[in-house]
């Protein structure tokens, strides 16, 4: 905000609130040409109802000076008008900042238990799991859901089925470094003619509708165009993650339709980065609870 805004706001309230005492008092002065404090006035409705000229009641009178009295005092203890920061010195960044640290000292007072310990060992832990369960609730369930099932372009993280493994280290570098997929976009180099054996052998890999030829074809269109990330077998790859092909797991569909179009334009997904949001002990009680989730401890 400018210095000349702030100053526009400022002369702004003080004009109100000086203005309302001066209403108060102009309109509890007897005014010319008005009947006199008590008399009847000229006005008449429903042919019996007349009004007296009597002035507001002296307590609510008072009422409405005390009141503006309260908010110039107001004003000169907290930082109401903008130009001046109030003798208490009071801000709202200051109050939230004291809030956030009595908030993290009582955080770190519950992860102090916690801190240092193997991720498996957490993962069997029931108090590790119930931090961990809400730690989920607040960063993740938005996107893979409450109960972490994921959803069309989120992965299930219930079903130990990972892109870029399962292991401790390698939940926790996901989750504190996020991850960033790319699927490229095969549209301008994959042959059309070759493009249905193709949705078909990724579709069911172990027993793709095809013929001998057919499978031959999609499976030669698959080495120049899918090998590189998923591996000659299908199976996928971990540090690209690049995701396995032969199970019935699917991020975007598994229809020959959603196959299409990932091969065709391509797919993009991000995980994004928790380091600067949670502590490690809170990155390691959430590794720990995707490992109870997923039933890696089974």
């Amino acid at each position: 905000m400018s210095a000349l805004s702030a100053w526009l706001i400022a002369i702004a309230v003080l004009a109100n609130i000086f203005g309302c005492l001066w209403l108060i008092w102009w309109t509890s002065r007897p005014q010319p040409g008005e009947e006199a404090q008590g008399e009847e006035k000229a006005h008449v409705w429903d042919d019996d109802l007349r009004e007296l000229n009597n002035p507001m009641p002296r307590w609510w009178l008072n009422l409405f000076v005390i009141t503006i009295i309260f908010g110039l005092g107001y004003l000169v203890v907290y930082p109401g008008l903008v130009v001046f920061d109030g003798t208490a010195g009071w801000t709202q960044a200051a109050e939230h900042d004291a809030r956030l640290a009595q908030v993290r000292e009582r955080r770190q007072q519950a992860y102090a238990a916690f801190a240092g310990r193997e991720i498996e060992a957490l993962a069997g832990e029931p108090a590790a799991a119930q931090i961990g369960a809400r730690l989920f609730a607040e960063q993740c369930a938005g996107c893979h859901g409450p109960a972490g099932r994921g959803a069309l372009g989120f992965p299930n993280l219930t079903d130990a089925d990972w892109l870029y493994g399962g292991s401790a280290a390698a939940l926790r570098q996901s989750i504190a470094q996020g991850r960033h997929g790319v699927m490229p976009a095969f549209l301008s180099t994959v042959d059309e003619a070759t493009l249905p054996g193709l949705i078909a052998l990724v579709g069911n890999w172990q027993a793709p509708a095809l013929d001998a030829k057919g499978l031959a074809a999609a499976k030669d269109q698959f080495a120049r165009s899918c090998a590189a990330c998923h591996g000659a077998d299908g199976r996928g790859n971990a540090q690209l993650g690049a995701p396995n092909l032969t199970d019935a797991i699917w991020l975007h569909g598994g229809e020959p339709e959603q196959i299409r179009r990932s091969i065709l334009f391509g797919r993009q997904g991000e995980m994004p980065a928790h380091a600067e949001v949670l502590s490690a002990v809170e990155i390691d009680l959430l590794a720990a609870y995707l490992m109870r989730i997923s039933g890696a401890l089974d």
